[in-house]
Protein backbone atom coordinates (compact mmCIF):
# COMPACT_ATOMS: atom_id res chain seq x y z
CA UNK A 1 0.00 0.00 0.00
CA UNK A 2 1.19 3.22 -0.56
CA UNK A 3 1.97 5.43 2.30
CA UNK A 4 0.41 9.23 1.43
CA UNK A 5 2.86 11.66 3.10
CA UNK A 6 1.56 14.17 5.82
CA UNK A 7 -0.32 17.56 5.35
CA UNK A 8 1.42 20.72 5.17
CA UNK A 9 0.56 22.73 8.19
CA UNK A 10 -0.13 25.93 5.37
CA UNK A 11 -1.74 27.94 7.67
CA UNK A 12 0.84 27.86 10.37
CA UNK A 13 3.69 28.29 7.61
CA UNK A 14 1.69 31.48 6.68
CA UNK A 15 1.43 33.02 10.25
CA UNK A 16 4.80 32.39 11.31
CA UNK A 17 6.52 33.69 8.08
CA UNK A 18 4.55 36.81 8.57
CA UNK A 19 6.16 37.09 12.35
CA UNK A 20 9.41 36.53 11.31
CA UNK A 21 9.90 38.36 7.91
CA UNK A 22 10.10 41.92 9.93
CA UNK A 23 13.13 40.84 11.45
CA UNK A 24 14.56 38.79 8.46
CA UNK A 25 17.33 39.05 6.31
CA UNK A 26 17.24 38.14 3.07
CA UNK A 27 19.87 35.83 0.64
CA UNK A 28 20.18 35.26 -2.60
CA UNK A 29 21.86 31.19 -2.92
CA UNK A 30 23.38 29.95 -5.52
CA UNK A 31 22.63 25.97 -6.97
CA UNK A 32 24.56 23.86 -4.83
CA UNK A 33 25.31 25.98 -2.08
CA UNK A 34 25.25 24.48 1.79
CA UNK A 35 23.79 26.53 4.35
CA UNK A 36 24.82 25.88 7.88
CA UNK A 37 22.55 26.42 11.00
CA UNK A 38 25.15 28.93 12.15
CA UNK A 39 25.71 32.63 11.37
CA UNK A 40 28.54 34.35 12.88
CA UNK A 41 28.41 31.76 16.08
CA UNK A 42 24.85 32.23 16.41
CA UNK A 43 21.73 29.51 15.64
CA UNK A 44 19.87 30.46 12.91
CA UNK A 45 16.21 29.69 11.46
CA UNK A 46 15.39 29.95 7.58
CA UNK A 47 12.56 31.35 6.13
CA UNK A 48 12.58 29.34 2.20
CA UNK A 49 10.56 31.64 -0.19
CA UNK A 50 11.16 30.48 -3.27
CA UNK A 51 13.41 28.28 -5.40
CA UNK A 52 14.15 24.68 -4.51
CA UNK A 53 15.70 23.83 -1.24
CA UNK A 54 16.67 20.08 0.14
CA UNK A 55 17.87 18.79 3.77
CA UNK A 56 20.60 16.70 3.52
CA UNK A 57 21.81 14.25 6.59
CA UNK A 58 25.17 16.13 7.72
CA UNK A 59 27.04 12.53 8.05
CA UNK A 60 26.29 11.31 4.64
CA UNK A 61 24.62 13.43 2.46
CA UNK A 62 21.45 11.06 1.53
CA UNK A 63 19.12 13.45 0.71
CA UNK A 64 15.91 13.46 2.85
CA UNK A 65 13.28 16.02 1.09
CA UNK A 66 12.95 18.60 -1.62
CA UNK A 67 10.82 21.73 -0.64
CA UNK A 68 9.89 23.74 -4.00
CA UNK A 69 6.72 25.99 -1.62
CA UNK A 70 7.42 28.80 1.04
CA UNK A 71 8.64 26.89 4.01
CA UNK A 72 10.13 27.53 7.44
CA UNK A 73 13.06 25.08 8.66
CA UNK A 74 15.24 25.09 11.85
CA UNK A 75 11.88 24.83 14.12
CA UNK A 76 13.59 21.47 15.72
CA UNK A 77 17.18 23.03 15.65
CA UNK A 78 16.03 26.07 17.96
CA UNK A 79 15.12 23.79 20.47
CA UNK A 80 17.62 20.73 19.91
CA UNK A 81 20.91 22.11 18.00
CA UNK A 82 22.32 18.55 17.29
CA UNK A 83 23.27 19.94 13.72
CA UNK A 84 22.51 16.50 12.38
CA UNK A 85 21.03 17.82 8.85
CA UNK A 86 22.20 20.79 6.32
CA UNK A 87 20.41 22.98 3.73
CA UNK A 88 21.52 22.87 -0.19
CA UNK A 89 20.11 25.10 -2.32
CA UNK A 90 19.15 22.78 -5.29
CA UNK A 91 18.41 25.91 -7.67
CA UNK A 92 18.60 29.79 -7.65
CA UNK A 93 16.95 30.54 -4.06
CA UNK A 94 15.78 33.19 -2.04
CA UNK A 95 15.65 32.60 1.57
CA UNK A 96 15.61 35.05 4.98
CA UNK A 97 17.63 34.62 7.21
CA UNK A 98 16.38 34.47 10.94
CA UNK A 99 18.51 34.50 14.62
CA UNK A 100 17.28 31.94 16.41
CA UNK A 101 17.31 33.58 19.82
CA UNK A 102 15.16 36.47 18.09
CA UNK A 103 12.67 34.16 16.74
CA UNK A 104 11.88 32.69 20.26
CA UNK A 105 11.13 35.62 21.64
CA UNK A 106 8.93 36.65 18.89
CA UNK A 107 6.54 33.39 19.11
CA UNK A 108 6.57 33.91 22.98
CA UNK A 109 5.38 37.43 22.71
CA UNK A 110 3.07 36.75 19.63
CA UNK A 111 1.60 33.49 21.11
CA UNK A 112 2.23 31.76 18.24
CA UNK A 113 3.63 28.17 19.92
CA UNK A 114 1.04 26.12 18.84
CA UNK A 115 2.10 27.22 15.11
CA UNK A 116 5.85 26.12 15.99
CA UNK A 117 3.85 22.82 17.33
CA UNK A 118 2.24 22.19 14.33
CA UNK A 119 5.36 22.49 11.67
CA UNK A 120 7.04 20.84 14.48
CA UNK A 121 4.79 17.63 14.18
CA UNK A 122 4.59 18.02 10.09
CA UNK A 123 8.79 17.56 10.14
CA UNK A 124 8.37 14.57 12.51
CA UNK A 125 5.86 12.89 10.48
CA UNK A 126 7.75 13.82 7.47
CA UNK A 127 10.47 11.76 8.59
CA UNK A 128 8.36 8.94 9.94
CA UNK A 129 7.03 8.89 6.47
CA UNK A 130 9.85 8.44 4.58
CA UNK A 131 11.50 6.09 7.13
CA UNK A 132 8.26 3.90 5.90
CA UNK A 133 9.59 4.77 2.14
CA UNK A 134 12.71 3.21 2.60
CA UNK A 135 13.60 1.24 5.99
CA UNK A 136 12.91 -2.56 5.59
CA UNK A 137 11.55 -2.48 2.30
CA UNK A 138 12.63 -4.81 -0.58
CA UNK A 139 14.41 -3.14 -3.12
CA UNK A 140 11.13 -2.96 -5.51
CA UNK A 141 8.77 -1.54 -3.03
CA UNK A 142 11.67 1.38 -2.57
CA UNK A 143 11.78 2.07 -6.53
CA UNK A 144 8.48 2.18 -6.48
CA UNK A 145 7.53 4.27 -3.46
CA UNK A 146 10.26 7.16 -4.86
CA UNK A 147 8.52 6.95 -8.73
CA UNK A 148 5.11 7.56 -7.25
CA UNK A 149 6.68 10.89 -5.37
CA UNK A 150 8.98 11.60 -8.59
CA UNK A 151 5.25 11.94 -10.56
CA UNK A 152 4.38 14.05 -8.35
CA UNK A 153 7.28 16.74 -8.80
CA UNK A 154 6.46 20.13 -11.18
CA UNK A 155 7.71 18.86 -14.96
CA UNK A 156 10.79 21.49 -14.10
CA UNK A 157 11.91 19.52 -11.10
CA UNK A 158 11.76 16.32 -13.13
CA UNK A 159 13.01 17.28 -16.08
CA UNK A 160 15.87 18.62 -13.94
CA UNK A 161 16.94 15.14 -12.19
CA UNK A 162 17.39 12.02 -13.70
CA UNK A 163 14.89 8.69 -12.10
CA UNK A 164 18.36 7.08 -11.28
CA UNK A 165 20.26 10.37 -9.42
CA UNK A 166 17.00 11.27 -7.84
CA UNK A 167 16.97 7.32 -6.37
CA UNK A 168 20.05 7.26 -5.64
CA UNK A 169 20.05 10.94 -4.16
CA UNK A 170 17.56 9.41 -1.31
CA UNK A 171 18.34 5.84 -0.52
CA UNK A 172 21.14 3.35 -0.61
CA UNK A 173 20.44 1.10 -2.97
CA UNK A 174 23.54 0.87 -6.18
CA UNK A 175 22.98 1.76 -9.92
CA UNK A 176 22.59 -1.58 -11.41
CA UNK A 177 19.50 -2.37 -8.92
CA UNK A 178 17.42 0.63 -9.49
CA UNK A 179 18.43 0.12 -13.54
CA UNK A 180 17.34 -3.53 -13.61
CA UNK A 181 13.93 -2.39 -11.92
CA UNK A 182 13.15 0.44 -14.25
CA UNK A 183 14.03 -1.80 -17.07
CA UNK A 184 11.65 -4.00 -16.12
CA UNK A 185 8.50 -1.58 -15.35
CA UNK A 186 9.50 -0.08 -19.24
CA UNK A 187 9.35 -3.19 -20.74
CA UNK A 188 5.93 -3.65 -19.01
CA UNK A 189 4.62 -0.67 -20.33
CA UNK A 190 4.24 0.81 -16.77
CA UNK A 191 6.60 3.51 -17.31
CA UNK A 192 8.19 5.89 -19.72
CA UNK A 193 11.52 8.34 -19.68
CA UNK A 194 13.06 10.52 -21.76
CA UNK A 195 16.68 9.81 -23.56
CA UNK A 196 19.31 10.24 -20.34
CA UNK A 197 16.40 8.87 -17.93
CA UNK A 198 14.23 11.80 -17.60
CA UNK A 199 10.28 10.56 -16.34
CA UNK A 200 7.70 11.40 -18.52
CA UNK A 201 4.54 8.90 -17.68
CA UNK A 202 3.97 6.49 -14.83
CA UNK A 203 1.37 4.12 -14.82
CA UNK A 204 0.07 2.05 -12.20
CA UNK A 205 2.64 -0.15 -10.78
CA UNK A 206 2.16 -3.37 -9.79
CA UNK A 207 2.40 -4.10 -5.90
CA UNK A 208 5.12 -6.81 -6.18
CA UNK A 209 7.65 -7.10 -9.18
Amino acid sequence: MHILPPVRPEKSIERLTAILEPIAEQVKVVPRKRITWAYKGRQQMYLFLEGELSILRAQDGLLLVTVYEPHLFGIAEMIQPTQGHILRAETESTILRVDAEQAADLFRKEGAWEDVSALLSYHTAYLIYRDAQVVQQRTYSVIRNHLQEMILLPEEARMRTTILDYIQDRTLLSRSSILNVLSALKQGEYISFKRGGYLLTLGNLPESF
